[in-house]
């Protein structure tokens, strides 16, 4: 036994010179030994973690070295050398990452300003994605958890659409759910805000606003329709409360909310905007009998209905609030995003063009 254990350690010395002297090949062929001999030594799994290290092996190396971390807890020098194994590796790796970004934006197109989205994740995935999402963005599992959506869209990123890309491509190899888009292909898009209808059959045609503000018409097919979206936008007021001082103090509260319905027309590369408060009931064709006597809450109810049944077989999205929170705080992004909402409002407010933007990827989505 006395003698085994010497000639382990010879040939564990033997495997520390040739990794000194970069002679892989050489302490590839006494591990082979040594791990025969004594597969459970720490020495011997170190030096297979450190030939998988260089052999650029690194999940395999990182397994060994966590796993010595784990096991071994009294032998201080192997501790130290695996945690130093961990480091090189962390480095190696945002090395490797830096490298791979420069090279996924070398090209001006690439350096385009995007967003990167997360797709929600049901509850029972989430455990297996979780640690996914968190060694590839680099984040505690814990977090990673947190920021994969259950419902709905989740802005996760913005910036060069390359390097966005490049983690796009990574999550959806881990079977994460998410897409990416450039902006410059929303800001194509054109908008047309609708106010009435003058024809359902067997055609539509709408009375309708370009973006210069210029009345037109457009008469289109039901089947060009590709993709809906609804959406609610918040009108704020301004109030004067008394807090807790019995002091008067300025505030801004939610006054009431504008119901929003796009109708997107890939083909034309264009959406068809109508909202409750815009809509010209009284003119047109009669959705209802009695609209001039309805509230526009109602006639809007009637509207949509209208539509829905016109559209019942196309996708619609109305998940725009929860995407909005995950959105409202990104006021640079939201400046490249032009809304094509006309709302009187005190003051200019994120959400609008968070709708623009979210009704602008779902275009994308249909149209992809």
């Amino acid at each position: 036994m006395y003698k085994l254990e010497v000639e382990n350690l010879y040939m564990i010395e033997q495997v520390a010179v040739a990794f000194q002297e970069k002679d892989y090949k050489k302490a590839a062929k006494l591990l082979k030994q040594l791990s025969k001999k004594s597969p459970k030594d720490p020495w011997v799994q170190f030096y297979i973690g450190r030939l998988y290290e260089v052999s650029g092996k690194l999940q395999e190396a990182e397994k060994v070295y966590r796993r010595l971390l784990q096991d071994i807890t009294t032998n201080a020098k192997i501790v130290t050398q695996a945690r130093q194994g961990l480091q090189r590796l962390s480095e190696i790796e945002q090395e490797e990452r830096i490298r791979a970004i420069a090279q996924a934006t070398v090209h001006p197109d690439d350096a385009e300003p995007g967003v990167l989205i997360l797709e929600p994740v049901s509850n029972e995935l989430k455990t297996q994605a979780a640690p996914k999402f968190a060694q590839i963005m680099q984040l505690d599992s814990y977090s990673a958890r947190l920021l994969l959506p259950s419902r709905g869209w989740r802005l996760y990123r913005s910036g060069a659409i390359g390097e966005l890309k490049f983690y796009g491509e990574q999550l959806k190899n881990a079977g994460i759910p998410c897409f990416w888009a450039k902006l410059t292909d929303i800001t194509k898009i054109q908008v047309f805000h609708v106010e009435y209808f003058t024809e359902s059959t067997p055609t539509a045609t709408v009375i309708c606003r370009n973006q210069a503000h210029q009345l037109g018409s457009l008469s289109f097919d039901w089947q060009e329709v590709k993709g809906r979206v609804q959406g609610i936008l918040p009108i704020f007021e301004e109030v004067v409360d008394v807090n807790a001082r019995r002091q008067l103090e300025r505030k801004t509260q939610t006054q009431d909310y504008f119901q929003f319905y796009d109708l997107h027309l890939p083909k034309r590369r264009c959406i068809l905007r109508l909202y409750d408060h815009g809509y010209k009931f009284q003119q047109g064709i009669k959705i209802t009998s009695q609209s001039s006597q309805n509230t526009i809450r109602i006639n809007w109810n009637n509207l949509v209905g209208f539509l829905d049944q016109k559209l019942f077989q196309i996708k619609i999205w109305s998940d725009f609030t929860p995407f909005a929170e995950t959105v409202l705080d990104q006021t640079e992004l939201l400046n490249h995003v032009q809304s094509h909402i006309h709302l009187f409002r005190q003051e200019k407010t994120n959400w609008d063009s968070a709708f623009q933007l979210y009704s602008g990827l779902a275009f994308l989505c249909a149209e992809a």
